[in-house]
């Protein structure tokens, strides 16, 4: 389960963005008062308005037109940046079909970049280099997560800003929902790449444990989060009455049903199911062997559990009474 960093080098692009400049920080010619004078005087002999400059109004004109030479170009139209977003999506994101788009300003090597909103699934950052480039909102929001985690003060570079993109769960959801997770999410990042390269995502539910979803091919691999804290990973959106939660529902209607679950500890799998054992509120702890939908098959009491994967831990079983020595034959 060991993860590895989520972006890659579209992300430090991403980071390089440089802003356009503001219409605002360009003085545009024309627009403000003039500091020369002009003269005008009328011919008597012609009978027609002739305009005589004197060399103050002269070198005014020549400063407009420098002016204007400099001003801000005209900002491009919405409709004009979903059509330039989407010829850099059709070749590094095809699956986002461009329902928004806000121009972000040029990279270092005049690349031209963009934030787009997609009609379905997460928005990206797209840069218009050789080749297109394009970088998922919800991986730069994770990794964004990540960084402020470990310093505060971290520059996360640039994020989205389209609320339709700072949407996070609003992606997770759907996924939770193709990979068929029975839970309402309620939180949720990315947090990484499997060793295998693929994404991974972590999901919190309502009431109930988590999962982390692994992006395989065009489908889902789904861990529990009660599995994920086994093998030296963590989860940050279950807490432990969580899982507990998730395993007292799967004991209904099985003779461990009593059982009050405080505490659950998965124990591996073999071919004859899944073993996970549970710490009861009052009496004796069990463990329990589940098939692959978590249907319960068999039922340990931790007494006599002790060859199954080593025994109970999360109860303290007493020491079964030493056997009665036998009476001395007369």
């Amino acid at each position: 389960m060991k993860t590895l960093a989520a972006i890659g080098g579209a992300a430090m692009m991403a980071m390089a963005i440089v802003s356009p400049a503001s219409a605002q920080d360009q003085p545009v010619g024309g627009t403000g008062p003039s500091t020369g004078s002009v003269v005008d005087q009328a011919s008597p002999t012609r009978g027609a308005a002739t305009r005589l400059q004197t060399p103050q109004a002269n070198e005014n004109r020549g400063r407009n037109r420098e002016r204007a030479r400099t001003a801000a170009p005209v900002a491009p139209t919405p409709e004009e940046n979903i059509v330039a977003a989407q010829a850099i999506a059709t070749t590094a994101a095809p699956s986002c079909q461009v329902s928004q788009a806000n121009f972000l300003g040029q990279t270092a090597e005049g690349a031209k970049s963009y934030e787009a909103a997609c009609a379905t699934g997460p928005g990206y950052i797209l840069i218009g280099s050789t080749p297109p480039q394009a970088v998922d909102c919800v991986l730069l929001a994770g990794q964004a997560e990540i960084d402020r985690a470990r310093d505060p003060a971290a520059d996360v570079g640039t994020q989205c800003a389209i609320p339709q993109n700072a949407d996070v769960l609003r992606v997770l959801r759907a996924y939770a929902t193709q990979a068929g997770v029975p839970c309402t999410v309620d939180q949720g990042a990315s947090i990484g790449k499997s060793s295998e390269g693929n994404l991974i995502y972590e999901i919190g539910c309502s009431g109930v444990d988590g999962y982390w979803l692994e992006q395989v091919g065009t489908g889902w691999k789904t861990t529990e989060c009660a599995i994920v804290t086994t093998q030296n990973a963590t989860c940050r959106y279950t807490t432990s009455a969580e899982a507990a939660a998730s395993f007292k529902t799967r004991l209904a209607g099985s003779e461990a049903a009593a059982c009050d679950v405080t505490e659950g500890r998965y124990m591996g799998a073999n071919a004859n199911g899944a073993f996970w054992e549970a710490k009861c509120s009052a009496g004796n702890g069990v463990i329990v062997r589940f098939n692959p939908e978590y249907a319960v098959q068999q039922v340990y009491p931790c007494e006599t559990a002790q060859r199954i994967g080593g025994g109970c831990r999360l109860t303290i079983v007493p020491e079964a009474p030493a056997a009665p020595a036998p009476a001395a034959e007369q």
